[in-house]
């Protein structure tokens, strides 16, 4: 049985999702990297356990972010081992993320290998029986004979390397058809979510580190909804949609917001403080002698602002007391 390296999903592309693109493009272009290496590994960190709990949520995992942190750092977790496994199966996936081709068959079977180790004994192999998807009993979608399913993902796989769409586009749509196909026993959710956030991060590698799958599982209800939409209607614009409003958000939200008005003296300020400083040592940085001045026209501003914080915020006159720049005042220093 031979592949048809011409096959076209159907999809069509609504003004909607023109208008999408083009605000994901927008808020993309604002993303700005953070100047403070050790402040961006550690947002990454977050992102990372925020996706990873969003896309096992979605499947039933109850593990919060606490406890998937908890196994991060190596910490025992009480928790069911399958969930625990299935955490740790994730990081692993994850940590081999950049390597992997998004148009590779290989590369797919490897991640599903990864990402369903001890959880099933066909991890990394396609499905040899019949699949559907099932709501409280009844049959939603009757999935492709198993036969036919390497020839359907490499169909697949040909449109994703020769297609000429946005990044924003072919993702989702192969993220609808993967879903469609159903190609494994068990896994098909989380793989065809992990499949989408590479094909981004092919594009713009900031992809890798936004929790786009968070608001999935907060939308869970209109994921499977859009998903079902688009299978009845044979487009998948409705499930393109959905996924582009998902993206919007996450990328939204992961932006720094715009830069407030700041006066000369605070700019000036941010641009002297290093690492964490005391108010004496800030006053001799700046070359100022009046202790009032400084207070009212750099201190204070800077403060309310939220453009430095304080290293001991509940002893505010502590001897102690020290200052440091905030994210918002790094990426203030970064955008100029």
């Amino acid at each position: 049985m031979n592949s048809n390296p011409t096959y076209q999903p159907p999809y069509t592309i609504t003004p909607a999702i023109v208008h999408l693109v083009a605000r994901i493009s927008e808020a993309v272009g604002r993303l700005t990297v953070l100047t403070d290496p050790s402040r961006s590994l550690r947002l990454r960190r977050i992102n990372r356990i925020r996706t990873i709990r969003g896309s096992l949520a979605i499947e039933g995992n109850s593990l919060s972010e606490a406890q998937i942190t908890a196994i991060v750092e190596g910490k025992r977790v009480l928790a069911p081992p399958r969930e625990i496994q299935e955490v740790r199966n994730a990081l692993a996936a994850y940590d081999r993320f950049a390597q992997w081709n998004p148009a590779g068959a290989a590369d797919l079977l490897e991640a599903h290998r990864i990402l369903m180790a001890g959880l099933m004994d066909e991890s990394g192999a396609y499905r040899r029986g019949s699949a559907g998807v099932m709501a409280g009993g009844e049959v939603m979608h009757l999935a492709p004979p198993a036969d036919r399913v390497p020839v359907l993902m490499a169909d697949l796989f040909h449109w994703l390397a020769a297609s000429a769409e946005h990044p924003l586009i072919t993702s989702s749509i192969f993220h609808y058809e993967f879903e469609f196909i159903h190609p494994f026993a068990d896994g098909n959710g989380r793989m065809g979510r992990l499949w989408q956030s590479l094909i981004l991060s092919h594009w713009k590698p900031l992809f890798a580190d936004i929790p786009v799958e968070s608001l999935v599982h907060e939308h869970q209800a209109d994921y499977y909804q859009a998903l079902q939409k688009s299978t009845d209607q044979t487009d998948s614009a409705p499930f393109i949609e959905f996924m582009l409003r998902m993206i919007l958000d996450a990328v939204s939200t992961a932006a720094p917001q715009v830069a407030p008005q700041v006066t000369p003296q605070v700019k000036r300020l941010l641009q002297v403080i290093q690492g964490e400083m005391t108010r004496e040592a800030l006053q001799n940085a700046l070359e100022l002698q009046d202790r009032k001045s400084f207070r009212e026209r750099y201190l204070k501003p800077s403060l309310a602002e939220e453009l430095i914080e304080m290293t001991i915020p509940d002893k505010p006159n502590s001897r102690l007391q020290q200052y440091r720049l905030t994210e918002k005042g790094q990426q203030m220093i970064a955008t100029g």
